[in-house]
């Protein structure tokens, strides 16, 4: 099998996907639109999804290791609209095919590590961490944007398949 094939292929996939996602929040929503006082707003859920796709993936595939003190405060993507959300979604991901292309087997073998305030969240093989940090997680926060979706009345697109609202 070629890793580096499958996973790339993977990765387009599912931001094909997130961004079919991105597409069918509507132009006026309230992207101020909390489900619940501890969850995110709408559109820090979906600037998330596109840090995931954008500076988070290419983080994993150019840095061995991201380190950050107690202190630091994440400078979080909060979009102001889905023409500002897609526009830096689409910005980013040559940028990360580049690096997945340019990856190299010993590369993807590596130990890639997430160190915040002194203590190591993340020690595994790189291509462990793409496939659980980037695409795996991409995709949870997905089904998360689906329910906001939901509950502010958008129709929800199909991802595997139709939704009930394609159906």
């Amino acid at each position: 099998m070629d890793y580096q094939k499958e996973i790339v292929t993977e990765y387009d996939r599912e931001v094909a996907r997130t961004r079919k996602m991105l597409e069918a929040i509507p132009a006026d929503a309230d992207l101020n639109f909390k489900p619940h006082e501890k969850s995110m707003s709408l559109g820090r859920m979906a600037g998330h999804l596109t840090d995931m796709t954008g500076m988070w993936a290419l983080g994993t595939l150019t840095a061995d290791k991201l380190e950050f003190a107690a202190d630091h405060k994440w400078d979080v993507f909060n979009p102001a609209s889905k023409a500002e959300l897609l526009a830096k979604f689409d910005s980013e991901l040559p940028k990360v095919r580049a690096a997945l292309a340019s990856l190299t087997p010993e590369k993807w073998d590596q130990k890639w590590q997430f160190v915040f305030a002194g203590k190591t969240w993340i020690d595994q093989p790189r291509h462990q961490v793409f496939r659980e940090s980037v695409i795996s997680h991409l995709i949870h926060h997905r089904g998360q944007l689906s329910l906001y979706l939901r509950l502010t009345g958008a129709k929800i697109p199909g991802m595997y398949g139709p939704s009930a609202d394609e159906m």
